[in-house]
């Protein structure tokens, strides 16, 4: 008995830490996954909020302002890698190859609701950047370096 136990136990543990690397494997398949879900739960109202929002604060040939993408970093206030975020967006707004019009959203407010159903926010911090029309060109989970935003942004161009 006593040696089912001990087995059991380590069977157990072992399934445990498979578990946890096939999810850290996979964690954007699992977000994208999950923000799938989110999208498909919201409803038409929500969708035209949304779309309106962008059209009117994110397409510059529309509305006819001087940037050539936007970046969307959904964030909370008590995340440590969104306060690491902090100085690479600073940087981004700053660069003088591309103006990047940089927006954090709170996920906690709930004026922000709309925005993350429509995008299927999953995960904090989640980036975003959209092209000059408003549509997005980029999606990445946790941190991104200043260098490979600016790489993203320069290919786009």
């Amino acid at each position: 008995m006593n040696m089912i136990k001990k087995h059991g136990i380590l069977i157990v543990l072992i399934l445990v830490v498979a578990g946890l690397l096939v999810a850290l494997v996979f964690k954007s398949k699992i977000y994208d996954y999950i923000g799938s879900e989110v999208r498909k739960t919201t409803t038409e109202e929500t969708q035209f909020v949304a779309k309106e929002y962008i059209q009117k604060h994110f397409n510059y040939q529309a509305n006819k302002l001087n940037f050539q993408f936007t970046m969307l970093e959904f964030k909370s206030s008590g995340c440590t890698i969104c306060k690491q975020m902090e100085p690479v967006l600073e940087s981004l707004k700053n660069w003088e190859v591309a103006k990047v019009n940089v927006q954090v959203i709170q996920i906690l407010n709930p004026d922000s609701q709309e925005l993350m159903k429509f995008y299927g926010i999953s995960a904090v911090p989640t980036h975003l950047i959209l092209d000059k029309q408003g549509n997005e060109v980029f999606r990445k989970y946790g941190f991104v370096s200043e260098e490979e935003f600016k790489n993203i942004i320069q290919s786009k161009i």
